[in-house]
């Protein structure tokens, strides 16, 4: 493979994500800003660049896993982000989780660079980056889609082609709702199941043994169960995804009575203790509601 790819954000998802990339036979140019998370990858075969423009100079494709929007906006600026360097004709995959709107208008300075976008989160957490088994979301011009396809697949078990440039991140937007609540009916399913005597495994065996049992609830089953949450996707994460679900919705008016609750109960301003646990750990915060 002649092209060589560039990978920016190498965090829980973004490391595993682009190991996945280097043990596909893909050439791999990377950055993290704290360098020392890059240095299995340059084991493996990586090289390391010292800034983002060092791996826009070096990539005809860079990707993008950062926490959000001001992340992304700190790659892209000053003299050694990815706009520092001529971009015409490359393209930046974008699977950070932002709202639909950045996106658009991501894609409208990357355009002014002459590069084009596109966008592709992720449904999966820890586990599925490391497995290679991630659903990812694209958005974006089919035949952007179509040329970056080998590298998504390399990362994920399936692409789905969800429209147009932002479309990806209003897919995001949906799932993540769905899953946030989803995990909070749980865990008050259970708090209300403890509080009446029962066992919260057999009660959690009971809910997978019928048309309620999901994957979800399976991943989740030990954390809710032993009360212990080693992360898988933080719970700061889904609190700030939440954030931009509730912007997401007032741009589009959307009306989200649930998730505003839900949202109530992912609070940004949770302590580090709760923040940097798994969502599933949305149990303590019921708990601590007695």
């Amino acid at each position: 493979m002649h092209e060589t790819t560039g990978f920016i954000g190498l965090g829980i998802m973004g490391a595993p994500m682009a190991a996945n990339l280097l043990a596909a036979g893909h050439a791999l140019t990377v950055y993290n800003r704290s360098a020392g998370k890059a240095e299995a990858l340059v084991r493996a075969g990586a090289v390391a660049a010292a800034d983002p423009a060092g791996v826009a100079a070096a990539a005809d494709t860079v990707i993008l896993m950062l926490t959000g929007p001001a992340a992304i906006d700190a790659v892209l600026a000053g003299p050694a982000g990815l706009l520092a360097v001529p971009l015409a004709g490359k393209r930046i995959v974008n699977m950070s989780t932002v709202p639909p709107a950045y996106s658009e208008q991501l894609a409208r300075t990357l355009a002014a660079h002459g590069a084009r976008l596109v966008d592709a989160p992720v449904s999966g957490s820890k586990q599925p980056a490391e497995d290679g088994t991630l659903v990812i979301l694209a958005g974006g011009d089919e035949a952007d889609i179509a040329a970056v396809e080998p590298l998504l697949l390399a990362m994920g078990s399936r692409v789905i082609r969800c429209g147009t440039v932002g479309r990806g991140s209003a897919m995001k937007m949906s799932v993540n709702l769905l899953l946030a609540t989803m995990m909070a009916g749980l865990a008050e399913a259970v708090t209300l199941g403890e509080k009446g005597g029962l066992d919260p495994a057999v009660l959690l065996d009971t809910v997978l043994a019928g048309p309620l049992g999901c994957g979800l609830f399976r991943l989740k089953r030990d954390m809710v169960v032993t009360h212990a949450f080693p992360v898988q996707f933080p719970f700061r994460h889904m609190a700030k995804d939440l954030g931009f679900i509730l912007e997401t919705a007032r741009d589009t008016g959307a009306a989200l009575p649930l998730g505003r609750i839900v949202a109530g109960l992912y609070r940004p301003d949770a302590g580090p203790e709760l923040a940097d646990q798994d969502f599933a750990a949305v149990k303590r915060v019921l708990e601590a509601m007695d």
